[in-house]
């Protein structure tokens, strides 16, 4: 088989005085698959920069060592040429969307590639049906949910049928279904011939499928070592009861959730959890009062009731990163700030490394747990809301945002966590399925996850793996 990239001792380091990619060399050839695996902050994506040329082209730093791109040396070849043999998709898929509507932003990327407007019109709607885009087709693409923006910058990539192609993260906003279709097409495609590179923390999606090899990458040096002090305390706080009651929002002149009514009780870590585009983030910005809403949202408690004080982090945590560096970023206006609990924060999320490096030149896995301690160092009055707060964590992370998590909930906060990690899900103390008619069902979750009629009334696999680690 003809050898479609190489990399020979590669290694990159950004000018900002970190390394991006330790020494890397690697051989792939026409048609294979290959899994890249390894701990949050390893390099895999200056690794995914470095194998399409966007390294040294666009990112500015020190490159060391040789990539070849089919024939092409990446460092001495265009970025317009590259583009040609390699399709890249962002971790962050709302960093490369450019039209202003779904179809434009598939069709883009076609009629650059000179194609006649038949082929045009047949891929677009093959594309549109195959990530089930159809009826969103001229929706805004920065009104679409996480996972239905992760589902198009697929589409307009995949449609363009390049010979490699490049994915950074593409199961992380996708629900449990649609990972699962991703990983047969990506399938189909490595057996069709396409050269397809996966990194990805949600491995074992892709561990059912036999076309694709595992490629552990760094030698962990990068990779901060995660640990939370497990004395630990949360500032306490009395407890609480959340009422949602009759909960309509709207936006951009469509309904996003309609009648739905909930409650939660403090001291709980509540897991919501739904199909891509079932209103899930618009119902935590609700709570979070940045979104209009009709219906209540109040705590209640000892007889009074108010609207809640939480503290968000988005989905996107480049919406609220804006400072020069970490420790900035965290300090923010933070009236007389307890020096300890920052220093614990920095500790506990692996932080300390980049404590004055600027936020938005960390990885998408490193800037969430930034936005996680710009809203913990806040100690809001009635808890957290976190959207997606599995994105970018390996499994050493993931257990530390359970331990502080639970720690939150242990001294009288509520934490609502959105996300398509089932795993993560399994372990909050209450799972709330929510449907695009409303609340499925809300109850704990080895219970809720033997119920088989549920998860098909919500349109999820509950993929085995899942189901033994919960319920055994």
């Amino acid at each position: 088989m003809a050898e479609m990239l190489r990399l020979d001792r590669t290694a990159f380091y950004y000018p900002q005085g970190r390394w991006g990619l330790e020494e890397t060399s690697l051989a792939v050839t026409s048609g294979e698959g290959v899994l890249v695996t390894g701990p949050s902050g390893c390099g895999k994506s200056t690794f995914t920069r470095c194998l399409t040329g966007l390294i040294p082209h666009l990112y500015r730093g020190e490159l060391r060592g040789e990539v070849w791109l089919g024939d092409h040396k990446t460092d001495k070849t265009p970025l317009w040429q590259l583009a040609e043999q390699a399709g890249l998709v962002f971790q962050n898929p709302a960093a490369q969307m450019l039209a202003e509507s779904v179809e434009d932003e598939i069709i883009f990327g076609l009629e650059n590639l000179g194609l006649t407007r038949s082929e045009v019109e047949a891929r677009l709607e093959a594309s549109l049906t195959r990530f089930g885009l159809q009826e969103l087709r001229l929706r805004l693409p920065q009104t679409l949910s996480g996972g239905e923006q992760q589902k198009l910058a697929l589409a307009a990539i995949i449609a363009r049928r390049p010979p490699v192609l490049v994915l950074d993260e593409p199961l992380s906003m996708l629900d449990s279904t649609a990972a699962t279709e991703l990983v047969d097409h990506l399938d189909h495609l490595v057996r069709s011939g396409t050269t397809v590179i996966v990194c990805e923390h949600r491995q074992e999606y892709l561990h059912g499928s036999s076309v694709f090899r595992d490629v552990p990458l760094g030698n962990g040096a990068l990779a901060n070592r995660a640990k939370i002090d497990s004395d630990f305390q949360a500032a306490s706080r009395s407890s609480f009861h959340l009422e949602i009651k009759d909960l309509q929002v709207e936006r951009g002149g469509q309904r996003v959730i309609r009648d739905l009514s909930v409650s939660a009780q403090s001291g709980k870590v509540v897991a919501l959890v739904g199909r891509n585009g079932v209103g899930k983030t618009t119902l935590l910005r609700a709570m979070a009062g940045i979104q209009k809403y009709q219906g209540s949202i109040l705590a209640r408690r000892n007889g009074s009731q108010a609207k809640p004080d939480f503290g968000m982090v988005f989905q996107n945590p480049d919406l609220q990163l804006f400072n020069a560096s970490v420790r900035e970023e965290i300090l923010y206006r933070v009236p007389d700030p307890d020096m300890v609990y920052y220093e614990w924060l920095l500790e506990a999320l692996g932080l300390v490394p980049y404590e004055e490096t600027p936020p938005l030149l960390l990885s998408e896995g490193e800037k969430r747990r930034v936005a996680l301690a710009t809203v913990l160092i806040r100690q809001p009055e009635h808890g957290i809301l976190l959207d997606e707060p599995a994105l970018g964590q390996d499994a050493a992370h993931k257990e530390v945002l359970l331990g502080v998590v639970h720690a939150l909930a242990e001294a009288g906060q509520l934490v609502v966590m959105a996300t398509h990690d089932l795993e993560l899900a399994s372990q909050a103390d209450q799972l709330v399925l929510l449907g695009s008619d409303g609340i499925v069902a809300a109850g704990p979750p080895a219970e809720l996850m033997r119920d088989d009629d549920l998860w098909e009334r919500l349109g999820l696999l509950l993929p085995g793996w899942v189901r033994s680690r919960c319920c055994s």
